[in-house]
């Protein structure tokens, strides 16, 4: 264990792993502290897009078909319309949570990462830490231990300017996929979204803000229960937090957040991941300039799109008649899905949308017309 580093991050899941390659891509020097033994594991969609395997890939990190699944685009299902749009450029992959942390992990290990799992820090001042009993000195800090993030608290970083909270629950199946789509399934309470992950096997996740029994998440789908009565359960029921908190601060000084420790968009989006992979790179960046200033401003930018996309969607699960009609209004006219879910990915701006398509989308928001 060294006496000093660099930068200390605290938390080893996927945002603390690709601060660390980021930051040794510049020759940066970091320790990686983690309470957990790899693999770890965390119950979300496991579905990445098109923009996130591009961060992966600007990290070094290559997920390939042999790591999951590929999928083409989103299919968006009620009881009584369905809409798709395949991606305008790329593709998806389907890939377990264990699979992708196995990745990071080895590209971190080669990359010439210190981790240290299943290790307890503590933080002595903001220039020093004892893990496991022995110090170490640091110059920057990097929170990376998620949703409950102790560092946030610690660093005087806990102010939050928007917050709301639902919940995950997680289970594989053995089933063949069968859609070259991740699909997303709007029923009474919240969304059941399936995620291929294997030739053999996909991940159905119910995201809802209702906590009360969630022993069967499919009893307000039953096609897909239905679908699904037959095929083997391969992973027992996990559940998570999604949440919406966006702070006031995500750095201070030499102190700095990443990943779900510095806010989070609801699994709506699913850009968590993909937001955790910019925000690695550019919080090294701004490191290597030795101010945490353009840091702060690239977190803001890094968000401000899935956040905006996020309100919207999350508008669909609070209103159930606005999901009923905007479903009926996309079901009708797919190109405006298929352009909304280019602004989605960033190909498209969403001002630009805004002006050009969002009155006929209004109107068919307001009136139920789906001729618009």
């Amino acid at each position: 264990m060294p006496g000093s580093t660099d930068a200390l991050i605290v938390g080893g899941g996927p945002a603390g792993l690709a601060a660390a390659i980021a930051l040794r891509q510049r020759n940066i020097g970091c320790v990686v502290v983690e309470a957990l033994p790899p693999a770890i594991d965390k119950a979300c969609g496991e579905g990445l897009m098109p923009n996130a395997l591009s961060a992966l890939e600007s990290l070094g990190v290559q997920i390939t078909d042999e790591d999951g699944y590929p999928f083409r685009g989103i299919r968006f299902a009620n009881a009584a319309h369905q809409v798709d749009a395949q991606f305008p450029e790329g593709y998806g992959v389907g890939v377990r949570r264990i699979r992708l942390h196995e990745r990071l992990a080895l590209r971190a290990h080669r990359c010439g990462v210190n981790i240290l799992w299943n290790s307890r820090v503590t933080l002595l001042d903001r220039g020093m830490s004892s893990i496991d009993g022995t110090q170490i000195a640091f110059r920057w800090l990097i929170g990376a231990d998620g949703q409950g993030s102790f560092v946030r608290r610690w660093a005087g970083l806990d102010q939050t300017r928007k917050k709301r909270l639902r919940y995950g629950f997680r289970r594989h199946y053995q089933i063949r996929p069968w859609s070259e789509f991740v699909e997303v399934h709007w029923g009474p309470g919240g969304q059941i979204y399936v995620t291929p992950v294997s030739p053999e096997s996909v991940c159905i996740v119910f995201v809802t803000a209702d906590l009360r029994d969630r022993s069967d998440i499919l009893a307000s789908f039953p096609a897909l229960r239905q679908r699904l009565s037959s095929a083997p359960l391969l992973s027992q029921q996990r559940g998570a937090v999604s949440a919406t908190r966006e702070l006031s601060r995500v750095a201070d000084g030499t102190v700095a957040l990443v990943g779900d420790a510095s806010g989070s968009t609801d699994a709506i989006t699913g850009e968590g991941l993909a937001m955790s992979f910019r925000q690695a790179s550019a919080l090294a960046e701004a490191i290597e300039a030795g101010s945490l200033a353009g840091y702060s401003r690239a977190h803001e930018r890094i968000g401000r799109l899935p956040h905006a996309m996020g309100s919207l969607m999350l508008t669909m699960d609070r209103w159930p008649s606005v999901e009923v009609r905007a479903m009926r209004a996309l079901s009708s006219n797919p190109e405006l899905f298929r352009e909304l879910l280019s602004v989605h990915l960033g190909m498209k701006g969403l001002f630009e949308f805004a002006m050009l398509r969002g009155p006929k989308l209004g109107w068919s928001l307001m009136t139920g017309s789906h001729h618009g």
